[in-house]
């Protein structure tokens, strides 16, 4: 049977840009630019995900990653250096919790040709619940720059035009201002090129894994520091 086609929103989107470029750190506006125009990019990736080695046992089990990266006491237990544990850290330094996902991206109402179905949902939710995942493993930091280079990792890896779409006006804003940002933006599109598939990890059975071998298996390497670019919302970090 095949799935109707997600109409692309241009005016929402826009709508969308502005209400981001006025407040960064509103994640909402993130959810909506992303529906906007994404069109039939889950649909893609969930295909993709069903070949995948560990996405048939992740559905068949009907799995929730959310619950697991929830349990910060669990965690928190888990070995020094463990990527469990580094994520833990990583989201209390930086005040931060799975349920904000969600809350950001469930306050965006939805229409009918979002009726994903169970398994696609699941799917969609995942990736979602593992943003802050993908920051631990990639080293990039949740600043206004090390949010644009995961982002256009993350576009690389999932081709959603949503995301592209805000990858695209944080490059053209950065300009000869920021010229640090532009050079983190490019690199994080072309290390995403090397790095296996990241929405088809097994992320419960790595998370008591090594980070340093977290990384191995992806074939990760760590960004190089760099200087972040805090916005003004954003907590602050020792």
């Amino acid at each position: 049977m095949s799935r109707r086609k997600n109409p692309i929103l241009f005016r929402e989107a826009w709508e969308g840009i502005r209400s981001l470029i006025a407040d960064p750190d509103d994640t909402h506006q993130v959810f909506k630019i992303i529906r906007a125009l994404a069109g039939n990019s889950i649909e893609r990736q969930f295909e993709k995900f069903l070949r995948s080695d560990h996405g048939p046992t992740i559905l068949a089990e009907d799995r929730s990653l959310i619950a697991c990266l929830s349990d910060r006491e669990n965690l928190l237990s888990l070995p020094d250096g463990s990527l469990g544990r580094a994520y833990a850290e990583f989201t209390e330094r930086e005040q931060l919790s799975p349920d904000g996902l969600v809350a950001a991206s469930e306050s965006m109402p939805r229409d009918g040709a979002e009726d994903l179905g169970p398994q696609r949902a699941l799917f969609a939710e995942r990736l979602r619940d593992s943003h802050d995942l993908w920051h631990v493993v990639t080293g990039y930091g949740r600043d206004l720059i090390g949010e644009a280079a995961l982002l256009a990792f993350t576009y690389r890896q999932t081709r959603n035009r949503g995301i592209g779409f805000i990858v695209l006006v944080a490059y053209l804003r950065a300009g000869k201002v920021f010229p640090e940002e532009r050079r983190m933006i490019r690199g994080g599109f072309k290390r995403a090129k090397n790095t296996q598939w990241l929405p088809g990890a097994d992320w419960e059975a790595l998370l008591e894994r090594p980070l340093a071998e977290v990384r191995q298996i992806f074939g990760v390497v760590p960004v190089e520091p760099y200087s972040a670019l805090r916005s003004a919302g954003a907590p602050i970090v020792s």
